[in-house]
């Protein structure tokens, strides 16, 4: 890869990364809620999901998905119902306890399917596959297989590290919250995020 093509792909995965979205809501709600400990697996889900699905995709599975009507909206409404359940179950936890015993929380294999579920998680990896795996011809470009495995690299470091940096937010604030229903309105607003990607999901 040329220096411009790797300052363009860091600065792509930089905005992609640290913008909001359900991975980094989810991180800071898991964190606020159970501790960065409980957090760390599904910060460690993402990038191992968003690497599953670039592999995926660089192999044109991900261009099979969104070319099949059908298959695309099962995975769009799939992916809004894991939403929906989500934000279901903050928007009910009030205490810090209280979520414990309900078991708010995502395993880390529950992390990894929900980047499959997310129809913008498959257009970034195709976008990221056509503008550094294949040339402007469509063809593959000069040794695939390394520049595949470089953007692997890079995206999951910056997975990684955008959610846990969320996570470490939501685990500072984890005092702050005990008190009162603070947790309680911090739930449900981090529930409505969750809303609001699924009903994004919805129109895309």
């Amino acid at each position: 890869m040329s220096l411009a093509e790797v300052t363009a792909l860091l600065l792509f995965c930089t905005a992609m990364s640290f913008s909001p979205g359900p991975n980094t809501t989810l991180s800071t709600a898991l964190a606020a809620n159970g501790g960065l400990r409980r957090a760390l697996r599904f910060c460690l889900a993402v990038p191992a999901g968003w690497t599953f699905l670039m592999i995926a995709s660089g192999l044109g599975v991900g261009a099979i998905v969104l070319g099949i009507p059908a298959l695309r909206w099962a995975l769009k409404f799939a992916g809004v119902a894991y939403m929906l359940w989500l934000a279901w179950k903050l928007a009910r936890s009030a205490q810090l306890a209280q979520a414990d015993a309900r078991r708010l929380q995502v395993t880390f294999w529950q992390g990894v399917g929900l980047q499959f579920l997310n129809i913008k998680a498959w257009m970034l990896a195709l976008t990221l596959s056509a503008g550094w795996v294949v040339n402007a011809a469509g063809q593959p470009a000069a040794n695939p297989g390394e520049r595949l495995a470089i953007i692997c690299a890079v995206l999951a470091l910056f997975a990684f590290t955008s959610n846990f940096a969320y996570a470490l937010v939501g685990s500072l604030l984890r005092s702050w919250l005990s008190q009162g229903k603070r947790l309680l309105w911090f739930n449900r607003a981090m529930a409505l995020v969750l809303l609001g990607t699924a009903g994004w999901m919805v129109t895309v």
